[in-house]
């Protein structure tokens, strides 16, 4: 008898971790499928930055964080963290937040619209009480985390994957670097404040990117992305904006943008920065270094 109650109990345990394998390789097989979510909506929420944020997609809200890529950090939390992403740019810690801040300023411009993630999923790192997933993020211009590579507002960084489409995740990475190698020689973003000193005036100053003035992104043939270079941006808009017209300390954000070389982010560091006793007093506002300042000082009075 108790042989029989023996055997039968093993029986038992074997169906049953039989059952768990099946299960696992089942929830392996449906995380392996690709999910697109459509017309997603981005939730403002304060723990959003440039690589993870509060998406709804069908009544149903995640967070998602971007494979390949890390934007740095928006505040002085995890200084191991913020030194290690600073080491990566070449500038200091107060100089990595501020890029930070940036890259989620422009994946907020960027989100403003419709978007579409792709995504199987996966379970994201994090504590929060909403579902958080890896996924790659699709506006009308492209790919978001390349978007951000090629304008200097994030490293290449974290979980990979096989991109949807059939790409490596080797394919993927080459196709970054070759972006940043662009963003590094444009030096757009975090790459323009190499060089800065602590108050962001230095030999190699320019200003980051934000969405309106945004290097970007296309794909072709070769996976390359085609970058239109800033100088094309400003000699358009040279021939719009008149010089010696605009008061330093009365221009609205949207004035201060008609300026070849300031967007929504260095317009805003302006306002913050008033008053000036004049427009001389430009390079003292952080981003504007000797060779930014030489490009916009003409068309203030």
């Amino acid at each position: 008898m108790i042989k029989e109650l023996l055997s039968s109990l093993v029986l038992i345990i074997c169906g049953a971790i039989w059952l768990s394998a099946i299960d696992r390789v089942n929830a392996k097989g449906k995380e392996k499928d690709w999910i697109t979510l459509n017309n997603c909506q981005l939730v403002p929420n304060k723990a959003n930055d440039g690589d993870s944020f509060h998406v709804r997609a069908n009544d149903t809200e995640y967070l998602v964080r971007l494979y390949f890529v890390d934007a740095p950090e928006t505040a002085s939390i995890g200084p191991a963290r913020l030194i290690e992403q600073a080491e990566y740019f070449g500038v200091s810690v107060p100089q990595v937040i501020e890029i930070g801040l940036d890259a989620k300023n422009f994946v907020d411009a960027k989100l403003s619209e419709p978007f579409t993630v792709v995504t199987r999923l996966a379970g994201g790192l994090g504590r929060s009480k909403v579902q958080r997933v890896y996924g790659f993020v699709r506006t009308k211009e492209g790919d978001l985390g390349e978007q951000l590579i090629a304008n200097g507002l994030a490293r290449i960084h974290g979980t990979t994957a096989a991109a949807p489409g059939g790409s490596t995740s080797a394919d993927e990475r080459e196709k970054l670097a070759q972006l940043e190698n662009e963003a590094k020689r444009l030096q757009v973003g975090g790459w323009g404040m190499t060089g800065q000193t602590s108050n962001g005036i230095g030999p190699q100053s320019q200003a980051s990117p934000d969405a309106s003035r945004s290097i970007p992104v296309t794909r072709t043939s070769s996976s390359l992305a085609a970058a239109r270079s800033p100088g094309d941006v400003k000699n358009s808009a040279k021939e719009k904006t008149p010089l010696g017209n605009i008061d330093i300390n009365t221009a609205t954000e949207k004035e201060l943008t008609t300026v070849p070389g300031i967007g929504h982010v260095m317009a805003a560091r302006i306002i913050a920065a008033r008053p000036f006793r004049s427009a001389d007093d430009l390079k003292r506002v952080s981003g504007i270094g000797e060779k930014k300042y030489a490009q916009i000082r003409p068309y203030f009075q």
